[in-house]
């Protein structure tokens, strides 16, 4: 499981969001916590999945790069809604995965 340097999160968690993460990590079930990664199938954008089912052995050997934490469906739909419509306000184009790659490329070169 991967995290993007500059994550996306819901309002409603933005004060917790480390703490999230590191349960997640640490295979803590997450109630009503919901992360967002680039999508499996190349087809599409994102997927939204709720974190408790990261738990399942079927994510353990999953390779999932996460760009977004939120509670609640709702808001996990705003967040993904929020970062397409941020890479498209910059690109032109709804190219998410080649943008946020090309992002954690560019920071990983400042470092």
């Amino acid at each position: 499981m991967k995290w993007y340097h500059d994550l996306y999160v819901g309002d409603s968690i933005k004060d917790q969001s480390e703490k999230i993460k590191w349960k997640i990590l640490h295979h803590a079930g997450q109630i009503q916590i919901y992360v967002i990664s680039l999508a499996s199938n190349p087809s599409n954008l994102l997927d939204i999945i709720p974190a408790r089912e990261l738990l399942q052995k079927y994510y353990s050997g999953r390779e999932l790069y996460i760009v977004g934490l939120a509670k609640g469906r709702e808001e996990a739909y705003e967040v993904a809604c929020s970062i397409v419509t941020e890479i498209y306000g910059k690109t032109g184009a709804f190219l998410v995965r080649d943008y946020i790659m090309a992002q954690e490329a560019e920071s990983r070169g400042r470092e």
